[in-house]
């Protein structure tokens, strides 16, 4: 009996690619199922990274590779949270310990990684147009066998590119299979009427001839159980001999296999370090600690809120993330979730500020790239003052080169009308969040700030509430110097002020603070360009385009010939590992600094 337990317990063990996968018996699959759960559960508890999408998704994943030929059949993750199995069971297994870590394994799908990566994938809603793509492209090819698979969520679906790629893929004969793995949850919960309308799907409510895929000329089965393997092989089997648009509509439990991340399910898209056996998060000390940016924006957009009744507040799909949150539950009227929807969150706040409302867009940085056409035609070009707060600003660490907010500066500071903001840290945050609703703004204004914490532990003991206004365009000096004046824009310069105390403040460097980069401070920066020998300028953004070219552009349109160095995101995609490792590898971190500022004194 020892024997043969141990002999189940090493199922996965012996599957170094789908290849091996596809020797066993249909019946011995539960138990790879169970044993690629635990192993994604022991890696994830201990590593971190986001979990409860990839347990969800085990028997699904297990089912695919089981029935198709990948990596010759091309299977495309959408937004990529739930494929941590798929890494597992793709030559990835006895590297995955290393994911999401410097030079490890990418979080994400990513071409570059594995062959069976057919699409590299981080943003959410692509994965119906890449497989179309694909799937023409063979057509074309000639190859009329290949398979193209499309695995989305109920949350992904509603965005606005997923509908544009169901739309042409229903009058093509292209060879694709959707399949919605319909949990009811994104990383919060899904919203919106196509939600409902998957709910009553679900709970057998709804006419089969009112079938919204169906009339989208696609193959539709389902619901099933996506967590039944017999079920999901016998209907992938049958699927794959109908040629043409198919939809498989499965219905799955995010964080299946672990109670806590079944029973919490947002908590434990991405929980942390956890017990492996027991599931209970290790809670970390938060006493003494600076607040979260995000917290600082929601909590004090709610207070306002609270005195202003024309502010609203809205968000694509992120109220936890963002924290806006707090306002959504206390202020449900005046705070919206849209959905992965960033165009339409755009639009919405465009048309709400034509009627007089205060609106406070909220958007990661990385996902307004998304919409920035509305940005230019729907907001800019109108001179509506919408007010973008983009989180995640710079550098976001272990979710790597799809996830940092870097290009912001340099595709917002090309846009007319458009406004630019980076406080240095909570205060400066809270003040300009203050400001922009207590005076007239004429504007578009987009405030930009990192993930993460801020520096002042007592901020809302101490500092919440005092709100001040802050004088639009304006920079500042932090401390005064005779030879080197170092520019820094936004929470960066942090790192600026540490290297410069680490090195007992060297009287000839000076440090000034430029939170709005654009208008820049021009007359502070005349003074700045006539007065040192040199000028250095330091942004957690992209140097092409950026704050540090912002200056060199007005340097050279002002016959300034000083010598102007700029410290920031250099032209190449940064990959994942901590903020510390990318900041170190841009020459932005504080040892490097200090070793700069070090040369710069000698």
């Amino acid at each position: 009996m020892l024997f043969i337990s141990i002999m189940k317990s090493n199922l996965l063990s012996n599957i170094y690619n789908p290849t091996d996968l596809r020797l066993l018996k249909e019946e011995q699959l539960a138990q790879v199922a169970h044993e690629l759960r635990q192993f994604i559960i022991d890696v994830v508890s201990v590593k971190e990274g986001h979990l409860g999408a990839s347990l969800g998704v085990v028997e699904l994943t297990i089912a695919l590779h089981y029935v198709f030929n990948t990596p010759e059949d091309l299977l495309v993750w959408d937004v990529g949270h739930q494929a941590y199995g798929h890494k597992i069971l793709t030559e990835r297994r006895e590297n995955f310990h290393t994911n999401r870590q410097l030079g490890g394994v990418s979080g994400f799908p990513k071409r570059a990684e594995s062959v069976y990566d057919a699409f590299g994938v981080g943003h959410s809603s692509t994965s119906i147009s890449a497989a179309l793509g694909m799937a023409i492209a063979s057509k074309l090819k000639g190859d009329f066998s290949k398979e193209h698979i499309a695995v989305i969520g109920d949350a992904s679906i509603a965005s606005g590119m997923a509908f544009e790629g169901l739309n042409h893929a229903g009058v093509t004969d292209a060879n694709i299979l959707v399949i919605l793995n319909d949990n009811a949850i994104g990383i919060d919960p899904s919203v919106g009427a196509l939600k409902k309308y998957l709910t009553a799907v679900k709970n057998g409510k709804n006419p089969k001839q009112n079938n919204i895929i169906k009339s989208l000329n696609f193959d539709y089965s389902g619901p099933i159980d996506g967590h039944d393997l017999p079920t999901l092989i016998k209907e992938l089997n049958r699927l794959k001999k109908i040629k043409g648009p198919k939809f498989l509509h499965i219905v799955t439990t995010k964080g299946k296999g672990l109670q806590q991340a079944e029973e919490n399910q947002v908590k434990y898209h991405a929980p942390g370090k956890f017990d492996a056996s027991t599931g209970e998060i290790h809670l970390k000390s938060e006493e003494n600690l600076p607040p979260k940016y995000q917290d600082v924006f929601g909590l004090t957009l709610l207070d306002l809120a609270k005195k202003n009744k024309k502010i609203i507040g809205i968000t694509p799909a992120m109220p936890s993330g963002s924290s806006l949150k707090f306002m959504m539950d206390e202020l449900p009227d005046r705070a919206f979730d849209v959905g992965i929807a960033e165009q339409h969150a755009v639009t919405l706040a465009a048309g709400m500020a034509t009627q007089g409302m205060i609106v406070y867009c909220n958007i990661y940085s990385t996902f307004l790239q998304r919409a920035y056409d509305q940005v230019i035609h729907d907001v800019a070009l109108q001179n509506l003052p919408v007010i973008f707060c983009l989180d995640r600003a710079g550098l976001v660490g272990e979710d790597g080169a799809t996830h940092h907010g870097i290009f912001d500066i340099a595709y917002l500071r090309t846009i007319p009308n458009m406004i630019i903001y980076a406080p240095i840290n909570e205060i400066a945050l809270q003040n300009i969040l203050y400001t922009v609703q207590s005076v007239p703004l004429n504007h578009p204004i987009a405030i930009r700030y990192p993930r993460g914490r801020g520096v002042l532990p007592k901020w809302e003991t101490e500092n919440f509430k005092n709100y001040q206004n802050i004088p639009l365009g304006k920079a500042s000096c932090l401390k005064s110097g005779t030879k080197t004046a170092v520019l820094s824009t936004g929470a960066i310069g942090n790192n600026v002020i540490a290297a410069i105390n680490e090195l007992g403040n060297p009287e000839t460097i000076a440090h000034y603070d430029f939170p709005f980069i654009k208008p820049l401070d021009n007359d502070l920066l005349d003074k700045i360009l006539i007065s040192f020998d040199q000028i250095i300028t330091i942004e957690d953004g992209a140097k092409i385009g950026g704050f540090g070219n912002a200056v060199l552009e007005y340097a050279s349109a002002n016959n300034f010939t000083k010598k102007i160095e700029n410290l920031g995101i250099p032209d190449i995609f940064i990959e994942h590992g901590t903020v510390i490792e990318q900041q170190h590898f841009c020459k932005i971190d504080v040892k490097s600094l200090v070793n700069l500022f070090s040369n710069i004194e000698k």
